[in-house]
């Protein structure tokens, strides 16, 4: 096999965008089928991407012997049986972020990926882009010396009317709605990533609408060797997608395209510590889903190890629900 055979579950927006694309563009996968509800809608998208075969129900696309993995980019309440039924179909299985509604959902969902001999990984594109990678590389290698603090915020604005209607799969409690969820969870899976260790306990504080989805949270992360994090999520504020971190010796900036810098040149600036400027490095622009997709394809055809393995996400989901335990509470939490 010189390619892997993909299938997409839903014509969501984050698939249209960013991912069909990505795996079009990448050397070791293409798109054979797409499931939608609304297949006569999914008729240019499938053309223009050169899609043979457009479903109109996902099991379906499941049940296509043709079809070696599948992306579901479908709502955060419909991760876990998708990926279940996909798993029993036999296929490996490339998840949206956040992974499950919760961490008992996460381990179900690795369990069933084991028992089928299948690989599943969370979707989280931003550890795949070289920016990322370099960052995570010096501070493993003691360039900033002992790590301290990592801040971290991913707030966008959502508009007052859909605010106002709730009109909006992130607005809905039923769907694994809220910040923490939609975009918190990638400020968790940074620190965790970066100190290379899991809190002891965490605190938070939220805002939430009438109907107790958390519109704006800040929580802060404790680690056993005495270096905290800070995360920020919302969707009240003007664009905050940013992080710091800071050590003994110096710190690391990133500007406001952290997470999503689609294919532009990158910058990160690393200071001394006793430096207010510090020194600025450029990478060049790549599309980190078309990093991502051709990773986890290469692993299938080489036969290889994930970068991230599966527990990741289950213990980033045991920090979620932490931290939104403790937003209810009022007191500090721990992962469990």
């Amino acid at each position: 096999m010189s390619e892997i055979r993909w299938g997409v579950l839903g014509n969501a927006n984050i698939a249209r965008k960013c991912v069909l694309p990505a795996l079009n563009k990448s050397n070791n996968g293409c798109v054979v089928a797409l499931a939608t509800r609304s297949p006569e809608t999914a008729q240019s998208l499938a053309a223009e991407h050169g899609i043979a075969r457009v479903y109109d129900d996902y099991q379906k696309l499941l049940d296509d012997p043709a079809i070696d993995a599948v992306y579901i980019p479908l709502p955060n309440h419909l991760h876990r049986p998708w990926t279940l039924k996909a798993l029993t179909a036999g296929k490996h299985v490339l998840c949206e972020k956040p992974l499950a509604m919760n961490s008992a959902e996460a381990e179900q969902m690795a369990a069933a990926a084991g028992r089928a001999d299948r690989l599943l990984m969370e979707a989280f594109m931003y550890r795949f882009h070289p920016r990322s990678r370099k960052i995570k590389a010096l501070v493993s290698q003691g360039a900033i010396g002992k790590v301290h603090s990592v801040r971290c915020a991913f707030c966008f604005k959502m508009d007052d009317s859909v605010l106002q209607t709730g009109n909006n799969y992130r607005l809905d409690n039923q769907m694994g709605g809220g910040a923490l969820m939609d975009v918190g969870c990638y400020g968790v899976s940074l620190a965790r990533w970066l100190l290379g260790q899991e809190p002891v306990r965490v605190q938070a504080q939220a805002v939430y609408d009438d109907n107790g989805i958390d519109l704006h949270v800040a929580g802060i992360l404790q680690f056993a060797d005495g270096a905290l994090a800070t995360i920020e999520a919302g969707f009240i504020t003007a664009l905050q997608q940013t992080y710091s971190v800071t050590g003994s010796h110096g710190a690391i900036d990133v500007p406001h395209d952290a997470f999503i810098p689609w294919e532009k040149e990158t910058v990160f600036t690393v200071r001394r510590v006793d430096d207010g400027t510090g020194q600025e490095h450029t990478i060049a622009g790549v599309d980190e889903y078309r990093c991502m997709v051709e990773h986890f394809s290469a692993t299938l055809l080489n036969n290889t190890e994930l970068d991230f393995a599966i527990q990741d996400s289950i213990a980033n989901m045991r920090v979620i629900e932490a931290l939104a335990r403790s937003a209810r509470s009022g007191c500090c939490e721990q992962p469990v």
